[in-house]
């Protein structure tokens, strides 16, 4: 039987047997205390023996405590040294590190929850785990200091609004967080409009926490070009470019959305909208029976708190992690430019892809939206890898669009209706 040990690895909480390193520490360790045991018998034999003997006996006792001592000692750092070899062989095996709770500055908070927990009954027969270890993402033990900073609290008492300190860390990689014992900040929510005529009503500033942000209000917002798919995305006053989206075309690259929907001839229930901006695609989708759960981050604006203020669902989650769905659930999924991801890498794109397929069913619909195209091999990159996936082209639009975010130029634009193919 092998023992559990925690690894800060893909940010979910990983069970491991005992492994040939661990085994080695303890024999070492085994070893190391039969050799003390005996070096100890020797020296208080012989000093015994000579003790009526001859008047040097305690000069003869002190030398051999003196000798066990040195010997004690060189098999401490021996072990100390091993522990050290062994733990970088591990890294260098695994590509990352174990949490030091050793190290200065560690939150006491952080550290028991760290800490494992035995199972009260012992081993599960099912599943062979004696015990649970908490989920945290590998890459919180790059930024401990800020994770530190972000479990430091009074328990029971009131979190520090430091929501923009856990999206610090989210950004940085560190996800899942760890939980917290402390209560969030309220925020009164006084003035919300019942469902579904809470989709397209102006907010009020009050009803949102402005805490870590540059604007404190939506007045503030107003003009700004947050990313390209969010430019004055918090106006909801009716004719305005928001109110417009998914049902009125401005180029040939925009789909509307009861063309997509009429694709999936009549097999469209539930959807993803990936970098949802604030969320107005789920809002389309509602008018027409269709719920769509949107992923965002609070960059630059309260789009989480927003979009779950319109009576829709946000997923505060960032694109490096893997999306928390089983396998082939969703009928449609919806990105744009966020796709744009890996730090211009092909394999961050790659990652992102395959996991959007992992969660789209067969038969399923991938609505590429304006996915802006800045060079020629970033769009040689995505329509390979649409080609390797096997999609079939419902539809497939490029053209040219005015990157205001970015260079301020018309750039290559690609929209398309892909459908997942059935795979053995």
């Amino acid at each position: 039987m092998g023992s559990v040990s925690l690894k800060i690895g893909d940010g979910t909480a990983r069970f491991k047997r005992a492994s040939l390193c661990s085994s080695a520490v303890n024999i070492l360790m085994i070893f190391c205390v039969i050799t003390t045991n005996l070096f100890a018998l020797y020296a208080f034999t012989s000093s015994s023996k000579n003790h009526t003997n001859n008047n040097n006996n305690n000069l003869v006792h002190n030398k051999n405590i003196s000798l066990v001592s040195e010997q004690v000692s060189l098999i401490l750092r021996e072990i100390d040294l091993s522990q050290k070899k062994l733990a970088q062989m591990e890294k260098q095996l695994l590509g990352y590190e174990r949490f030091d709770l050793s190290r200065p500055n560690i939150a006491d908070e952080l550290k028991i929850f760290l800490q494992h927990h035995q199972l009260p009954l012992g081993k599960d027969s099912r599943t062979g785990i004696t015990e649970m270890v908490p989920s945290v993402g590998h890459s919180c033990e790059k930024n401990s200091d800020l994770l530190s900073q972000f479990m430091s609290y009074k328990v029971s008492g009131t979190c520090p609004d430091d929501w923009s300190v856990a999206q610090k860390l989210i950004l940085k990689g560190c996800e899942p967080l760890p939980r917290r014992r402390c209560f969030s900040k309220t925020v009164s929510k006084l003035g919300f409009f019942p469902f579904p005529n809470s989709l397209w009503k102006p907010l009020g500033n009050n009803t949102f926490n402005w805490n870590g942000l540059n604007c404190k209000s939506f007045e503030c917002l107003k003009g700004k070009k947050l990313s390209r798919d969010c430019v004055n995305c918090f106006d909801l006053v009716s004719g305005g470019n928001e109110n417009q989206k998914f049902v009125k075309a401005k180029s040939k690259n925009d789909f509307l959305i009861d063309d997509v929907l009429a694709l999936g001839n009549g097999g469209i229930r539930i959807g993803f909208d990936i970098g949802g901006g604030s969320g107005s695609f789920a809002a389309r989708m509602f008018d027409r029976n269709v719920t769509v759960i949107t992923n965002t981050l609070n960059v630059d604006a309260p789009f989480s708190e927003f979009i779950a203020a319109r009576g829709l669902f946000p997923l505060y989650l960032s694109l490096d992690h893997r999306f928390p769905f089983y396998d082939n659930v969703f009928d449609l999924i919806h990105a744009s430019s966020s796709l744009d991801v890996g730090g211009g890498k092909a394999e961050g794109l790659e990652f992102l892809m395959f996991d959007i397929d992992r969660v789209l069913r067969a038969g399923g619909l991938l609505w590429l939206d304006n996915f802006f195209c800045v060079s020629e091999e970033k769009k040689q990159t995505l329509t390979r890898l649409i080609e390797r996936f096997g999609y079939k082209k419902l539809k497939w639009v490029v053209g040219e669009k005015v990157d205001i975010v970015g260079s301020g130029k018309p750039e290559v634009v690609l929209s398309a209706v892909l459908q997942k193919p059935v795979r053995g």
